[in-house]
């Protein structure tokens, strides 16, 4: 079954709908809303890599308002144990049994604050939950449900009494992209609602949690020609076959494209994807996925260079994208 052109074109108002409440607590950032909310739909994290006081908790918190979700945060230190994010049994002595307090994973949007001050250990507490949805203690497997999303956070610039995500972790965010600090006018709006502490509170839900899992499934459905396929899967083999990078985008990262470009395309009202949806999505679901080799990078070479330069080596299919 494949998406039809009036349900793409219910996909993009529900989208748009979803940007703009969002956009209430995270002013003039509609873009870097638009793809948190695709990560979101197509089921993936989402990983901002930015300095403090750039509004990565307000857009936790509102996301998880407007899809009247949950939302919980927690604060990654260097003591964090993996019970304190999945959860501890514990025995109640006055049931005489074992009793699961859950932990902070069970919500519907988690914010990972500094989760790279977190232990390797810790860290990869996460690891199967960003997987499979799942969190496993004492042998016991339990869901989270859906939706479900981490937005984890890192700062670039300070690295004193941090760890760096292993590349595992990393592949395991379907995105990485950056907030960045708003212009001038948008600063100047902001600065004059000072007295609201906490703007997410200003978002009213605009689509029920159950309904974001029923967005998710559509945008499964959204038709994705061979040649499209091709067309991935020869730009991430290109990655592989540049002397400049010693870990390039895998099968997973192929995969996480083509559910993102699903869900891209949709929200732009069309029920197929174009290479454009790929161009537009390349560096935020590709870029954190390269480890580049140390004499390229010592030589200035970045991620977001390779991707480019694949980018414009790769020809471009122009018949059989339609369904």
């Amino acid at each position: 079954m494949t998406m039809t052109p009036d349900e793409a074109q219910w996909f993009a108002q529900a989208v748009t709908q979803i940007v703009a409440n969002v956009g209430k607590a995270v002013l003039g950032k509609d873009r870097e809303v638009r793809y948190a909310v695709t990560a979101l739909l197509a089921e993936g994290h989402i990983l901002l890599e930015d300095a403090p006081g750039t509004g990565k908790t307000q857009l936790a918190r509102a996301l998880a308002a407007t899809v009247a979700g949950t939302s919980k945060r927690i604060q990654f230190t260097p003591d964090l144990l993996p019970t304190d994010v999945t959860g501890v049994t514990v025995f109640d002595q006055r049931k005489g049994d074992f009793e699961f307090l859950p932990g902070p994973v069970f919500t519907h949007i988690l914010l990972a604050d500094e989760i790279n001050r977190a232990s390797p250990k810790t860290q990869s507490a996460l690891l199967e939950v960003m997987e499979e949805g799942q969190v496993t203690v004492d042998g016991v497997t339990r869901k989270v449900g859906r939706p479900f999303m981490v937005i984890a956070t890192q700062n670039p610039i300070e690295q004193a009494g941090t760890y760096r995500l292993p590349e595992a972790q990393l592949d395991r965010f379907l995105m990485k992209t950056s907030i960045g600090y708003p212009d001038m006018a948008h600063t100047v709006e902001i600065l004059s609602g000072a007295a609201v502490k906490n703007r997410s509170s200003l978002v009213s839900p605009v689509i029920p949690a159950d309904k974001v899992a029923e967005m998710a499934d559509l945008a499964t459905t959204v038709h994705v020609a061979d040649a499209v396929l091709t067309y991935i899967a020869t730009v991430a083999q290109q990655t592989r076959a540049s002397e400049q990078t010693r870990i390039a985008v895998s099968v997973r990262g192929a995969l996480a494209m083509t559910r993102t470009a699903k869900v891209w395309a949709a929200s732009q009202g069309r029920p197929y994807v174009t290479c454009d949806d790929v161009k537009d999505l390349a560096h935020q679901v590709w870029d954190h996925r390269l480890i580049l080799d140390p004499e390229a990078e010592f030589a200035g070479v970045t991620a977001a260079l390779v991707i480019d330069r694949v980018l414009a080596e790769v020809p471009v299919p122009t018949t059989g994208i339609t369904p």
